[in-house]
């Protein structure tokens, strides 16, 4: 096929505009205004640790967006082997110790390469438990080794439902290992969750980033 030169007798080179489409900016076609794609994820607040025994998210979790997404970056614990882990509270409450039902399972690979494995995390799971949820296990403490992951819960403003949530982690091990964690359940509550925590499981949180972003509504 050859080369499209013209448009309608109009040099392709040439055109700027096409039925009112403006290109630099989008702004119109066939002089009908359009919205051009917006991006789906709106960054809400960052949370920056220093030597912090928890991050605590008190403000912004409503009705505004059905999805929340907490993006932790390079969780550095003071004490090496300890777990990267969440809580929530309902509406009114204080004490990060909801009633939550959760699936844990990993994949391992040592630096010497000489153990691998997927397998179910029993024990790290909780049946109607409120603790904290452990997201990324054993986390390590040397200058090169922290925790990474998103974890997104769902619709947290409803009254009607419990609240779901998913966690992927990527974890350096405190013994050498590259994990990857999956971490999944429901928060037993129909009250609102409007407050969320993160902590290690011993010592403070050294150094890390917590973006938490909504999701725009379809």
């Amino acid at each position: 096929m050859p080369d499209i030169a013209k448009i309608n007798n109009v040099a392709v080179a040439d055109i700027s505009k096409l039925d009112s489409i403006t290109f630099a900016d989008g702004q119109k076609v066939n002089n009908q205004s359009v919205s051009l794609i917006t991006e789906a994820h709106t960054l809400i607040s960052t949370h920056t640790a220093s030597s912090s025994s928890s991050l605590d998210i008190t403000s912004g979790i409503d009705s505004t967006y059905d999805i929340y997404e907490f993006r932790y970056e390079n969780m550095h614990p003071q004490t090496g082997g300890s777990h990267w882990s969440f809580q929530v509270n309902a509406d009114g409450q204080l004490d990060f110790n909801e009633t939550m039902t959760t699936t844990y399972f990993f994949a391992r690979h040592n630096e010497s390469d000489s153990t691998a494995s997927l397998a179910y995390g029993t024990g790290d799971d909780q049946a109607e438990g409120n603790a904290y949820q452990g997201l990324a296990h054993y986390v390590g403490a040397d200058n090169d080794q922290a925790a990474s992951g998103i974890l997104q819960l769902y619709a947290p403003a409803s009254t009607t439902y419990v609240k779901h949530f998913t966690v992927e982690s990527l974890n350096a091990q405190h013994s050498d290992y590259s994990f990857r964690e999956m971490v999944a359940g429901y928060i037993n509550t129909t009250s609102a969750i409007d407050e969320i925590s993160f902590k290690f499981s011993s010592g403070n949180i050294d150094a890390g980033v917590i973006k938490m972003y909504g999701v725009a509504k379809s």
